[in-house]
C-alpha cells in the first residue's frame, strides 16, 4: 500500500482531505503517526507558494510522498482580506469564532450584495523524486450577518455559497465537499494520484 503523509494538524481538513480522496490503496499518514513533526513555516506570498513549502517540508523530513493545501476566504469588500491571513486574521494564537467575529465586524452592516467573498484553495503534491503538482479549487458566496450551524470548521459558520440559504457549516459534508474550494482541488488531485498509482504501486 502507498503512503502519503498529510501536512495538516487541523483535524477538520484532514478528515475532509481523506474524505474527499477516498484512494483504497493508499494508507494517509498524519502527524499523529510520525516522530518529529517539523514546524510549518506559510512564509510564502500565495496560497499555491505556502501548500507547495508545506509539503516539500514533509518530503524533506520524511522521504515520502507528502499532501498540503493552503487555503483561506477573500472578501471583495476588504480588499480581499483575510486572504493568506485567513487563520491568524484575529492574531496568531486566535481561535476560528475570534476571526469570525473580526471578520463581521469589519463588514458591518453592510447589504448582502457588499458581502461578496470566495473560499480559495490550493491543493499540492511533492514526491520524493522531486515532482509538484499544484490544483486549485474556488467557492463563490457571501458572508453571513452571523455565525450559523454547527458542522465544517474555519468560517464556514458565516459563508454562503452562491445558490444556497444555508451557510457551509449547514451543509452535510457530503453536500459541502461537493462545492467547496477544497472539494474541487482535491477531487482534482485526486485524478493525478489516480493516473500516478500505476508508476508507484
Amino acid at each position: 500500500m502507498f503512503k502519503i503523509v498529510i501536512a495538516s494538524k487541523n483535524e477538520g481538513k484532514i478528515r475532509e482531505i481523506k474524505e474527499i480522496l477516498n484512494l483504497p490503496h493508499v494508507k494517509f499518514l498524519t502527524y499523529k503517526d510520525l516522530n518529529d513533526w517539523p514546524e510549518m513555516r506559510e512564509t510564502g506570498k500565495s496560497f499555491a507558494e505556502n501548500a507547495i513549502l508545506k509539503a516539500k517540508t514533509l518530503v524533506d523530513r520524511f522521504k515520502m510522498a507528502a499532501l498540503a493545501d493552503d487555503s483561506g476566504l477573500e472578501v471583495d469588500a476588504l480588499g480581499g482580506a483575510p486572504g493568506i491571513l485567513s487563520a491568524r486574521y484575529a492574531g496568531s494564537r486566535c481561535s476560528s469564532e475570534e476571526n469570525n467575529a473580526k471578520l463581521l465586524r469589519e463588514l458591518g452592516d453592510r447589504p448582502t450584495p457588499q458581502r461578496r467573498a470566495h473560499f480559495r484553495c490550493y491543493a499540492a503534491l511533492a514526491t520524493p523524486e522531486g515532482k509538484i503538482f499544484v490544483t486549485e479549487g474556488t467557492c463563490e458566496g457571501y458572508i453571513a450577518f452571523e455565525p450559523v450551524g454547527s458542522g465544517g470548521f474555519g468560517y464556514d459558520p458565516i459563508f454562503i455559497p452562491l445558490g444556497r440559504d444555508k451557510t457551509l457549516a449547514e451543509l452535510s459534508t457530503q453536500e459541502k465537499n461537493e462545492i467547496s474550494h477544497r472539494g474541487q482541488a482535491f477531487t482534482r488531485m485526486r485524478q493525478i494520484l489516480e493516473e500516478r498509482m500505476g508508476k508507484w504501486l
